[in-house]
């Protein structure tokens, strides 16, 4: 039986290999640099835009390492009109199918939904430790793959199509790791680098003055300086609380909580 493939979208956003099924009946795979052979994947984020164009959903599901692109048809009535109701943002779990379209030197990739649920927090931070599982493991076959020790053929037909070195794969656990120390921070306590307090009064500005596309960052960078809170730390703050998935950037200059 099939596994579900978990995998970063920081990582599948990079793939460019896509692998046609045995039975032409049935979708392909896409295959990233880490050696994840993805068909079914399940993943969770936060839901942060649905825009309608034509007969399509157009949605994005941010996870701590970047966004997946996911595409519904309206001649899917149920899918669509119960991810219309989604409050945005949410997060929410997906499980569906891979695919990669390539036409003219560019790559398009994206994830056709199945099922769509709204979770909580803690469903999602599961999902981000797992999934890091997951990721490190391929990681490790991929290294030997490096080294010449590798004899798994789909992590060998990775290895050779993105002829995968060293940098590759620090850059692929740094970010793996990232994602883990941004969901342990949050159900341990704040990074060393954003002072508890500041994290805490640019989330109450936040969610007092948010309008339907956020507050500007710099409303906020003057807010704390009447309270003798730096402009660094402001920022500092921020960027924790987006890593941790405590707000997002609705558009270049504004944040909004989630």
């Amino acid at each position: 039986m099939e596994g579900t493939a978990r995998v970063f979208a920081g990582e599948f956003s990079q793939s460019t290999l896509l692998v046609p099924a045995e039975d032409p009946g049935n979708p392909g795979w896409v295959v990233t640099p880490g050696g994840a052979w993805c068909r079914q994947m399940y993943l969770a984020g936060a839901l942060t835009e649905v825009m309608e164009t034509g007969d399509m959903l157009h949605c994005r599901i941010a996870d701590p390492t970047g966004a997946f692109d996911i595409v519904v048809s309206s001649r899917n009535a149920a899918l669509a009109g119960a991810l219309r109701k989604v409050p945005v943002p949410s997060f929410v779990g997906v499980m569906g199918q891979a695919r990669i379209y390539q036409r003219r030197g560019l790559v398009s990739l994206s994830v056709r939904p199945d099922h769509i649920h709204v979770v909580d927090r803690a469903a999602r931070d599961k999902l981000v430790l797992t999934t890091a599982e997951y990721t490190l493991r391929r990681l490790e076959q991929m290294d030997r793959a490096v080294k010449g020790e590798c004899t798994d053929t789909r992590i060998l037909r990775a290895y050779r199509h993105y002829s995968v070195a060293p940098g590759t794969l620090n850059d692929l656990v740094r970010m793996t790791e990232s994602a883990v120390t941004g969901v342990r921070s949050q159900q341990g306590g704040t990074p060393p680098d954003s002072p508890p307090d500041a994290r805490a009064v640019v989330m109450e500005v936040m969610q007092g003055s948010a309008g339907p596309r956020g507050i500007a960052v710099e409303e906020i960078i003057e807010v704390l300086a009447r309270q003798g809170i730096a402009k660094e730390a402001v920022l500092a703050a921020i960027e924790a609380l987006i890593l941790d998935d405590e707000c997002y950037q609705p558009q270049k200059g504004y944040v909004r909580p989630l």
